[in-house]
């Protein structure tokens, strides 16, 4: 399938995990009513972003969330790239993307590979390494429309993870990520330009709503890329869903004018 409609469920989370997971699936339904076959859902879309929180809304797989995903997949006959959640596993806590096929089958699991450690001088401090453990796989699944890479927020920022899925055949890289308000205007919409531009591909990145009644304010503002690099869908800081039309052909059209993959010198680097 060359041609296909996206989209980005922009949703707000709250400390009440049932109804965060209904909220998912309503919008979900309505994404699908629109004709996206391709649904993607915010990082830590059923928890707030918050340590605190991590450990008492991490389930293990198949748990009540994971269920949930994949019921709405299968009835909605849709891909879905299910944001994360506080995955617990082998005594770990992880941050962990579900993606389910059109029959609800699980096709992939990524867990965020480099960990929110940071300290902004008088501006944010977050570590996510106090509760949270960090995966180490390339995460790219196969489905009838085309190669999808996933990462997750922070792993945005290394560039070499990106090649890496592109290098696999992935056409579109898709990131969850709840950036913060002073991450946010300063490198959110850049980075996910530069990745679509390095690696010609589309990229998506997947915000959750800007709640400012919660302890880590989201800056919000989902964007989606194309291959050269323009924005072709943006939300501001509220509750929206947020659809794209993905042509893959540019892809290849793309790549043939300008053909950065061609020309990287790997017996330097």
């Amino acid at each position: 399938m060359s041609k296909y409609k996206i989209a980005v469920c922009q949703m707000k989370t709250t400390d009440d995990k049932e109804q965060n997971i209904e909220h998912a699936i309503d919008m979900v339904n309505i994404a699908s009513k629109k004709g996206a076959e391709l649904i993607i859902l915010p990082e830590m879309f059923n928890c707030p972003y918050e340590n605190k929180y991590f450990p008492n809304f991490a389930e293990e797989y198949p748990g009540e969330t994971t269920q949930s995903l994949s019921n709405v997949a299968k009835k909605n006959h849709i891909y879905l790239v299910a944001g994360s959640i506080p995955e617990l596993s082998s005594g770990k806590i992880y941050n962990t993307c579900y993606i389910y096929n059109r029959n609800g089958e699980l096709i992939g699991r990524h867990r965020k590979i480099h960990l929110f450690d940071i300290d902004v001088k008088d501006k944010v401090y977050f570590k996510e390494s106090d509760t949270l453990s960090a995966g180490n796989k390339v995460t790219v699944v196969d489905t009838d429309l085309g190669k999808i890479g996933i990462a997750i927020c922070y792993d945005i920022r290394f560039p070499e993870l990106s090649r890496m899925m592109a290098l696999e055949g992935a056409e579109i890289i898709i990131l969850p990520a709840a950036f913060n308000m002073t991450t946010g205007p300063a490198h959110w919409e850049l980075s996910v330009r530069m990745r679509a531009i390095d690696n010609q591909v589309f990229f998506v990145g997947a915000a959750p709503a800007r709640n400012n009644e919660a302890s880590y304010t989201a800056y919000g503002n989902s964007r989606i890329s194309d291959p050269w690099g323009d924005i072709i869908a943006s939300a501001d800081e509220r509750e929206c869903i947020l659809y794209a039309d993905i042509d893959r052909t540019m892809i290849g059209c793309i790549r043939e004018q300008l053909p950065l993959l061609k020309h990287r010198r790997t017996d330097l680097y």
